[in-house]
């Protein structure tokens, strides 16, 4: 009787147990902070930004970082849309950018200067703010009339929506819009803008302070060398943001990066690339 007794309590506890409400399922991952942080857009920013994700990366192994290029204005358009977690600018974003992403919101990581660079066989160390608009505009074509030889000069510049444009837009030419002699030979990167003028006799081009090497030959600007230390001391005139840009408030493995880049250490770091600190 005993027996029959505990075999049906054994019985109707498992009924109860099997009637009971399913277990609670794991909550989902909290996708406003993300352990891979995908960035995309300007080619000016993406050196630095890769160093800065290679040092965070090193701290916080439990992160992923993937930078990518585009141009400025793919960065502003894949941040803006969520595409991407991080979108880069080496430009100021336009009004009618916010008006379209009014949840952009600007980091500025660093500032840089825009160098105008020739190849190195050209026999001339500087030139006026206006004399560079005159070569982008059409209106001076031949070195002689800028102090150098007979010769043609062979303009090199950027594609629509670069970062760096529209800043040697706004900077040089007056018109972040402006129209490039037609005869320019137009790159899609500060890199290749680099390779071709330093291949190409008699070129002309301008590229961030970070692609500068031995491979082409940096003008003064109205007598000002095309240093950091003359960026940093206000006296060198072509000088402009390096962005990240957020949709809404940054959060989670995001916001850790971006307290880093502007943290002291991450600071030192874009001194050490050849930018210029934010801060």
């Amino acid at each position: 009787m005993r027996y029959l007794l505990l075999l049906t309590l054994v019985l109707a506890t498992t009924l109860f147990a099997s009637c009971g409400p399913a277990a609670t399922p794991a909550p989902p991952i909290d996708q406003a902070t993300p352990t891979e942080i995908t960035v995309a857009g300007s080619t000016s920013v993406q050196p630095l930004a890769e160093v800065l994700a290679e040092a965070y990366m090193g701290a916080h192994p439990e992160t992923r970082i993937t930078v990518q290029g585009g141009g400025s204005s793919v960065g502003v358009k894949s941040a803006g849309e969520g595409i991407v977690e991080i979108g880069n600018a080496s430009r100021n974003v336009k009004d009618e950018e916010f008006d379209t992403y009014p949840d952009l919101m600007v980091h500025t990581i660093a500032r840089d200067g825009i160098a105008i660079v020739v190849h190195p066989d050209v026999p001339v160390d500087g030139l006026t703010k206006e004399q560079v608009k005159g070569i982008y505009e059409g209106s001076i074509t031949t070195w002689s009339e800028v102090g150098g030889p007979d010769a043609s000069i062979v303009v090199v510049g950027r594609e629509e929506g670069s970062g760096t444009r529209g800043a040697f837009g706004d900077l040089v030419m007056g018109d972040e819009e402006f129209a490039m002699v037609e005869t320019a030979i137009l790159q899609p990167s500060n890199g290749a803008v680099r390779t071709t003028v330093s291949t190409t006799p008699y070129s002309i081009g301008f590229v961030s302070f970070g692609y500068l090497d031995g491979s082409v030959k940096a003008l003064a600007i109205d007598g000002v060398e095309a240093t950091v230390d003359n960026a940093l001391g206000g006296k060198y005139p072509v000088v402009r943001p390096l962005n990240m840009l957020t949709k809404g408030e940054p959060s989670g493995a995001v916001e850790s990066w971006l307290d880093f880049i502007l943290s002291q250490d991450g600071q030192a770091i874009v001194a050490e690339e050849g930018y210029i600190a934010a801060q």
